[in-house]
C-alpha cells in the first residue's frame, strides 16, 4: 500500500530535487508562467499519483520558509510535474514489489526522477563527461588517433554513434570521438546534468559593455562579443547583472544577455604546422601547458597543480623551457617582441587590459583559441581568444 502521507516527513534536500525536476524558477522559462492557472487535476490527470500527493507537495514547498528561501518564486511545468510524478508512480511500485510498502527511501529516489530524453536544452542523446579534468576527443576511434580536442570534467555532448567502445560525439565546435568508458549517458547522463548545470548569462548582442557601476553613465571596463558567456556574481537589480569574466568584474545590461542554464563543452585544439625551430618549441610548450588543464586559480598562487592566476601561469609554463617571465600581468607588454594581437601565432602571449587598470594574460594556442588560468570558478582552461579585443601580443620565442 502507498503512503502519500511519507511526503510531509521529507527533508528539504529531497524536496528541493522535485522543484529542481518538477518545477521551473521565476525568470528560468517565462512561458510556463502562463501556465499557473491551471487546475491541478489538469497537472496530474491520471497518473498513479494521487492529487492530494500533489497538494502535500506543494504544500510542504509554500509553508516553509526556508525551504522557499532555497527555491524561489515558483511557477508550475506541466510536463515537469507529470514526469517527476510518473518517476514517483514507478519507483514506488518497484518499491511495493520488493518490500510491500513504499518507503521515504524509494520516493527521495523518485523525487530525482528526471525524463528519459535530454534534460539539458539542445540535446536529444546527451552524453556528460565523467573525468575529474579533461577527456581527450580524438580524431578516430583508438588511442593512437590525434587528438582534436578538449572536454572538461562534467562537459556535454550529443552521442551521434557508437564504435568499438568509442562514442562519437558532437560538443560545441568539436566532432570527434571519445572513449565510451569516460561519458554517462541515457539516465545517468541525465541526473548529473540536473545536479551541475551552471546558471550563466549569454551576451545576445554584437558588442556588449561591461562597465565598472550599474549605470550607462558608468566607464567601460571592457567589451565582449555575442555569444560570450559570463559568471553572474549577483542576480538582476534594477535591470543589471554583476559577472566576471577571466577575473574582471563588472556590470552588464540586462536587456543585452539570456540568462541559460547549460554544461561546458569540448574546445577544439590543433598543431602549431611545423615541426622546425621556434614551431616545434612552441607546440611543447602548449602541449606541456595541456597537462594543467581543470587545476585551481589561486590569486597569487605559484604552483600548476595546486593553484596560480593568469601571469603566474605563464611564467610558470615557460619557465620549464628556460624564458623568464614577469609575476604580474600588467608588465607583460615589456616582456618581450611586442606585437599587434591580430599577428599572433601558437605560442605567443595574448595580454589583456581593462578599464579598471587591471589586465589578464594567457597564452594563445591556435584556432582563436587561449590557454589560461581563468577564475577561481573555471581554473586553468581552454577560452575564446577574443572575448574581449586584446591589448596587444607579445612574442616570447624567438
Amino acid at each position: 500500500m502507498r503512503n502519500t502521507n511519507i511526503v510531509a516527513g521529507l527533508s528539504a534536500v529531497a524536496l528541493v530535487a522535485l522543484v529542481i525536476t518538477g518545477f521551473a524558477t521565476k525568470g528560468e522559462e517565462t512561458k510556463t508562467a502562463k501556465k499557473e492557472n491551471q487546475t491541478t487535476t489538469e497537472y496530474t490527470g491520471n497518473l498513479v499519483a494521487s492529487s492530494s500527493l500533489f497538494s502535500t507537495l506543494c504544500d510542504n514547498v509554500e509553508n516553509n520558509d526556508e525551504l522557499k528561501k532555497q527555491t524561489g518564486s515558483l511557477v508550475f511545468s506541466e510536463g515537469g510535474i507529470s514526469q517527476a510524478l510518473d518517476g514517483y508512480g514507478t519507483y514506488m511500485a518497484q518499491a511495493d514489489q520488493v518490500s510491500g510498502e513504499a518507503s521515504v527511501e524509494a520516493l527521495d529516489v523518485a523525487l530525482k526522477f528526471v525524463p528519459e530524453g535530454s534534460a539539458l536544452e539542445g540535446y536529444t542523446n546527451l552524453g556528460v563527461s565523467n573525468v575529474e579534468d579533461y577527456l581527450n576527443v580524438r580524431k578516430a576511434p583508438g588511442t593512437d588517433q590525434s587528438i582534436i580536442g578538449k572536454m572538461p570534467g562534467g562537459a556535454a555532448c550529443e552521442i551521434l554513434g557508437e564504435e568499438n567502445g568509442w562514442y562519437q560525439i558532437q560538443s560545441g565546435s568539436v566532432t570527434g570521438y571519445v572513449s565510451k568508458e569516460y561519458i554517462l549517458s541515457g539516465y545517468d547522463a541525465n541526473v548529473r546534468a540536473m545536479e551541475t548545470k551552471q546558471h550563466l548569462l549569454r551576451v545576445n548582442c554584437d558588442v556588449l559593455n561591461v562597465r565598472q557601476e550599474p549605470s550607462q553613465d558608468c566607464q567601460v571596463a571592457t567589451k565582449v562579443e555575442n555569444g560570450e558567456l559570463l559568471e553572474i556574481l549577483e542576480d538582476e537589480k534594477d535591470g543589471w547583472y554583476k559577472i566576471n569574466i577571466n577575473n574582471l568584474e563588472g556590470y552588464v545590461k540586462a536587456e543585452y544577455v539570456d540568462s541559460i542554464y547549460t554544461l561546458p563543452t569540448a574546445e577544439e585544439i590543433g598543431t602549431v604546422g611545423s615541426t622546425e625551430g621556434s614551431a616545434s618549441i612552441a607546440q611543447e610548450i602548449i602541449n606541456y601547458a595541456y597537462q594543467f588543464l581543470g587545476n585551481s586559480y589561486v590569486y597569487g598562487g605559484n604552483s600548476l597543480t595546486n593553484g596560480t592566476d593568469c601571469s603566474g601561469f605563464c611564467k610558470l609554463i615557460y619557465a620549464q623551457f628556460g624564458y623568464s617571465l614577469p609575476r604580474y600581468s600588467l608588465a607583460y607588454p615589456n616582456a618581450g617582441t611586442r606585437i599587434d594581437y591580430r599577428d599572433a601565432q601558437p605560442g605567443d602571449i595574448l595580454v589583456y587590459r581593462y578599464g579598471d587598470g587591471s589586465g589578464h594574460v594567457a597564452i594563445y594556442i591556435g584556432n582563436g583559441k587561449i590557454i589560461h588560468a581563468s577564475t577561481p570558478k573555471t581554473g586553468i582552461c581552454i577560452g575564446n581568444a577574443y572575448f574581449t579585443t586584446p591589448y596587444c601580443a607579445v612574442r616570447v620565442i624567438s
